[in-house]
This record gives structure tokens, C-alpha cells and sequence, in this order.
């Protein structure tokens, strides 16, 4: 974990990987951040609130990327102190600059979002005012060709949020055999013809390894059947989601961070959650829903202090964003977001 300690210290589908023009990377994004305004509403009551004390409010914010979140809610919230994370150095270098207006108000830190005990604890912190977390990949990581998120453009099968270290999606593809590559292409994609992708994957590398994204492509154009590319969208959409989720560990990293980032908030915090597939969205709906359940027996007469639910779930389901939106952004056409509020100290 890389701390950066202040900000003044130097078709459309973004989850499958086709390249959505959510901002340039010309040196000057033009970030569009998803539900902004839902996000600023939910999170007004709590910052507000705790702004009234000296301390003043902090606010986690666990997938910084382009500090497009992040800008709003430090506007809006002048006393506001904010935690960044993010994986990606590239984006957390732009986020650097982006927020270095708000002075030391901002602390970054180069770390996955299952760190952020470790990263509280850097801080002398235990508890904080809100978490957010605004999963998945970013358009800046889509735009890049170098990384290989998107199927739209030939390029190296790497996939890694964090270039600096483990496995790429070519290494998935070269060293998993039949049996684990049919076990991802089903568990983290979804994708009914798992067995048969992983049978000519196989197949094919004996002829020589994969190395970019083109020959995966065509290998899926040719192994998908035709009538199912007509109703089921683009034939890589759910291999390469599956290739980015195994090869960034994405929902073990989100099932080890989501108790993490719960059991931090205050009393009166509040966590926001967009995810933009369902198996993200899953999980959050059950860690939530967890917590804002009573845990006291079914036959115990009287609910007991200890048993009564520890959240209070602030959306009614997945809230999607509205079609104004989703023209303006289309990466905002698959978000789900969820949010919570502490309403009694964790246990």
C-alpha cells in the first residue's frame, strides 16, 4: 500500500468492455460521474450533521478514479475531509491534481478498498461519516488500449486495475485449465456456453498462446452460436468481464471490504454503494440487508438491544438512474445504487 498523503503533494455496455466515451484522456478528462446528485442528497444529512462538530466530517471515498465523486462532495461540503483510494496509480495521479485545490482537506492513498482498515488506521482513525464506493471499471482503464479492458480494439490481454503486479488476463487464458476457465466464464460472467469457450480456448492455445484481445475475440465469434449473439448482446461481453472480475480478485476484494467499510461508519454515517453487474449487486444487497435485519431469535418475546438491526437501508431495492441521464452518460445505463445508514453502533 503507496500512501500520497496530501492532494498538493506532487455499444454501450462499460462493464462487458466496449468503449464508452465517458471522458477523453488528453490530459484533461471530461469525467462524468454517475448519479452525482443522488449521491450529494444521501449524503448531505450525515456530513451536514457532523460538520457541526469540530472534528468535522470525513468521508471515505474507496474508488477515487477520476475524483469526479469526490470533487462534488468536497464543493458541497467546505468543511468536509476526504479519504481517497484507488488501485490504479494513473487515475489516483490525476485525482492528485484534480483535487489539489482543496489543500490538505484530502488524504490519498494508493490501495484497494479492502485496505481500508489499514488505511484508517494510518490516520489514527476507527470511524468515519460516510463510505463510498463506485464499483467496477472506469472509462479512463476502457479508453486505454494499452490495458486490454475493451474488446473493441486489438490490444494486450493484461485487464489489471493495478498494472504494477499480478496475473494478466493472458495468463488466465494460458495457464487455467478447461475446468477453472469453465468456472469463471460461469461464476463471473454468467455466460451459458462457459464449457464450450473453455474447451476452445484450450484448444487453440496449443497453437500458440494468447497474447491480445483480437484472436479472443474471434475465437468467441466463432464458438458462440449466432442466435445467441443476436438477443445476448456482444459474444466477448461476458469473457471479458469474467477475465477482468478473476483477474482483479474483484468480488473477493468487495466481500472483504464491504464488512470492513460498514463497521467503520459513526452512528449517523451513511455508505453508497453503485455497482453495475448483478453479481456486485448481490453481494451488496446482502451485506446490507444483514444488517438492517433483527438478529434475535424468531421466539424471543422481546427484542433484545443487542439483536436490533444496526442499519436502516435509505433506497426501496436498486435505484437506477433515470434516461436523461443515461443518454448524457451512457456508463450510468447498467449502475444499481444502494445506500445505508448506521443507526447503532456495530457490534
Amino acid at each position: 500500500m503507496n500512501w500520497i498523503r496530501d492532494a498538493r503533494q506532487e455499444p454501450n455496455d462499460t462493464e462487458g468492455g466496449l468503449v464508452v466515451p465517458e471522458e477523453t484522456h488528453s490530459g484533461s478528462p471530461h469525467h462524468v460521474p454517475v448519479l452525482v446528485d443522488r449521491i450529494l442528497a444521501l449524503f448531505a444529512p450525515a456530513l451536514t450533521a457532523s460538520a457541526e462538530d469540530a472534528a468535522g466530517a470525513t468521508l471515505v471515498d474507496a474508488t477515487v478514479g477520476l475524483g469526479g465523486h469526490a470533487d462534488a462532495l468536497l464543493t458541497a461540503h467546505p468543511a468536509l475531509r476526504l479519504i481517497a483510494l484507488d488501485r490504479d496509480a494513473e487515475a489516483l495521479e490525476f485525482s492528485r491534481h484534480r483535487l489539489a485545490k482543496y489543500g490538505d482537506r484530502v488524504h490519498l492513498a494508493h490501495a484497494v478498498y479492502d485496505e481500508l482498515p489499514e488505511v484508517l488506521a494510518g490516520l489514527g482513525l476507527s470511524r468515519v461519516d460516510g463510505v463510498l464506493f463506485d464499483l467496477g471499471v472506469s472509462s479512463m482503464q476502457l479508453d486505454s488500449t494499452a490495458r486490454g479492458f475493451a474488446y473493441a480494439s486489438d490490444a494486450p490481454l493484461d485487464m489489471r486495475m493495478d498494472p504494477s503486479r499480478g496475473q494478466t488476463a493472458a495468463d488466465v487464458l494460458n495457464d487455467y485449465s478447461a475446468g477453472e476457465l469453465t468456472r469463471i466464464l460461469r461464476d463471473f460472467g454468467e455466460e451459458r456456453f462457459a464449457a464450450k469457450i473453455a474447451r476452445a480456448v484450450v484448444r487453440e492455445r496449443e497453437r500458440a498462446p494468447f497474447e491480445t484481445s483480437a484472436r479472443l475475440v474471434q475465437l468467441l465469434y466463432d464458438t458462440v452460436p449466432a442466435a445467441s449473439r443476436r438477443t445476448g448482446g456482444h459474444p466477448a461481453k461476458r469473457t471479458f468481464q469474467a477475465l477482468r472480475v478473476e483477474v482483479n480478485g474483484e468480488l473477493a476484494t468487495l466481500r472483504a471490504a464491504l464488512p470492513a467499510a460498514l463497521g467503520a461508519l459513526a452512528v449517523g454515517g451513511r455508505v453508497v454503494i453503485e455497482s453495475y453487474h448483478s453479481l456486485e449487486d448481490r453481494m451488496v444487497k446482502r451485506a446490507l440487508a444483514e444488517l438492517a435485519t433483527s438478529s434475535a431469535p424468531l421466539d424471543l418475546p422481546v427484542e433484545l438491544p443487542e439483536h436490533a438491526p444496526q442499519l436502516k437501508l435509505l433506497t426501496r431495492g436498486a435505484e437506477q438512474a433515470g434516461a436523461d441521464e443515461v443518454q448524457h452518460n451512457p456508463r450510468a445505463a447498467s449502475v444499481r445504487l444502494r445506500a445505508a445508514e448506521r443507526i447503532r453502533e456495530a457490534a
